[in-house]
């Protein structure tokens, strides 16, 4: 059976992460815990990306070498991913040899098909972003997503030969019309194509912090370029080619709609330039957003995962994640409606039915049920429909209706438990056979919905 590989952004660990980071986390562990109820052999991989100067400043600032700094957020991040019940199964850093390899591989490869050259880049480059940005991708002067003003800068880099892809991304986005999800996120993508690419800076000079080129040692690969490589890294790329062949290509890669350019027209363009197979698809989720602002860590507007976990514990959290955001969309998070679902999905609609099923199991057949051949299975279709529209819902990556479906089987049992009413059943010793296959029933879809 083929293996299933999906992986996440690996985070800067300039901070601890946000509730905005840790719903990426959560959906791909998710869609993890899925593929492996599926009998697919599954790898989950996350990480941390160290090498950006955001986490250098912060490290300094903190009077600590940045590799120690970087040591100490590994295990903060881990805490976080441990507390929230996350089941990755492997998480890499970009300090680790493995990276490095990696990273001085495809560099070569991709100097080697000729799409490296030297030159000068002058232009805006926005510190909290890490990225190069032009007069049209800022408003009011300003980066959109952190609301400061970029650096004007002006250096000696190497260039990747990004327009020289475009014409092959729009023929890959044509022939794969699934390569990007959601259709919103192909079609931004599909009009920065079609305007045309302009070729990328792929290092920075003057700066000791992070890989060095292989044939520019006072230059350090960019930290975009460094990063977006992790994920062949992580499964044996320059370092375990029988591994890499098992695992790569990905098959998704769960991203922020902030970082789809980078993932779904850079990274496709560099495993081109190398040779590489490209991912079999970029899903771009929507941001989580605090009573309607965007949770940013700069911007003074984040809610911490653990204190959300910690209200009700890890998985009325999950719940609330999948279930109220549609997902690829927005979504909004406020306590009063994390509690209010808490109290209307879990307490009054899962809960109250699990006690109630538990209580007359346990009343009428002393905790143990069986089916009865022969007698009219009511809930029994209701169930395998439920559990045939869950498959096709999470096989689209549309969590949000898969969970829906496990709501929809409640409700029918609820209704269930109404029309046929155990209760008056047991009171007549002839409809034996009845209750035992209602009591059958009920139990097998609380366990099919949870």
């Amino acid at each position: 059976m083929s293996g299933f590989y999906l992986t996440t952004a690996i985070d800067y660990v300039n901070g601890r992460p946000h509730l905005g980071t840790a719903y990426e986390k959560i959906t791909a562990d998710v869609i993890a815990r899925y593929r492996r109820l599926c009998g697919v052999p599954t790898q989950f991989v996350m990480g941390n990306d160290e090498h950006s100067q955001n986490v250098y400043q912060r490290a300094r600032e903190m009077g600590l070498e940045p590799l120690v700094f970087c040591d100490q957020m590994e295990q903060a991040f881990r805490e976080v991913w441990a507390k929230l019940d996350v089941s990755f199964d492997d998480f890499i850093r970009t300090t680790e040899e493995r990276h490095q390899v990696a990273v001085t591989t495809l560099v070569r490869e991709i100097a080697d098909a000729g799409d490296l050259y030297e030159g000068e880049y002058e232009g805006w480059y926005c510190v909290s972003c890490e990225a190069f940005k032009q007069d049209k991708d800022l408003v009011d002067g300003e980066c959109p997503t952190h609301q400061t003003r970029p650096e004007w800068i002006k250096e000696k880099n190497h260039f990747f030969r990004l327009s020289k892809y475009r014409d092959r991304l729009l023929a890959h986005y044509e022939e794969n019309p699934n390569f990007l999800q959601p259709v919103a996120r192909r079609n931004e993508m599909l009009r920065l194509l079609e305007g045309g690419l302009q070729d990328i800076s792929i290092s920075r000079t003057g700066q000791s912090w992070g890989i060095p080129l292989p044939f520019d040692p006072s230059s350090v690969v960019y930290v975009w370029f460094d990063a977006l490589i992790n994920y062949i890294a992580a499964v044996g790329y320059g370092t375990d080619e029988t591994r890499f062949d098992a695992w790569w290509p990905a098959d998704v890669h769960v991203v922020g709609k902030d970082i789809t350019r980078f993932h779904a027209v850079v990274w496709p363009a560099m495993l081109m330039s190398a040779g590489i197979a490209l991912p079999r698809r970029v899903f771009g989720h929507g941001w989580v957003n605090w009573e309607g602002q965007r949770m940013s860590k700069s911007l003074g507007t984040s809610v911490d995962p653990l204190q959300a976990a910690d209200r009700f514990g890890p998985d009325p959290l999950r719940l609330y994640l999948v279930k109220e955001i549609a997902y690829g969309q927005d979504g909004d998070f406020t306590w009063e409606r994390f509690e209010e679902r808490y109290n209307v999905d879990l307490a009054n609609n899962l809960g109250n039915l699990v006690n109630r099923v538990a209580v007359m199991v346990h009343k009428y057949r002393d905790g143990r049920v069986f089916g009865v051949p022969g007698v009219s299975a009511e809930l029994e279709p209701l169930a395998d429909d439920a559990v045939r529209r869950y498959r096709v819902a999470m096989d689209e990556y549309r969590l949000h209706d898969g969970m829906a479906t496990a709501f929809d089987l409640v409700d029918a049992t609820n209704q269930f438990i109404a029309r046929c009413q155990p209760w008056a059943l047991a009171k007549q010793p002839n409809r034996g056979a009845e209750l035992d296959q209602a009591l059958f029933e009920m139990v097998e879809a609380v366990r099919i919905a949870a």
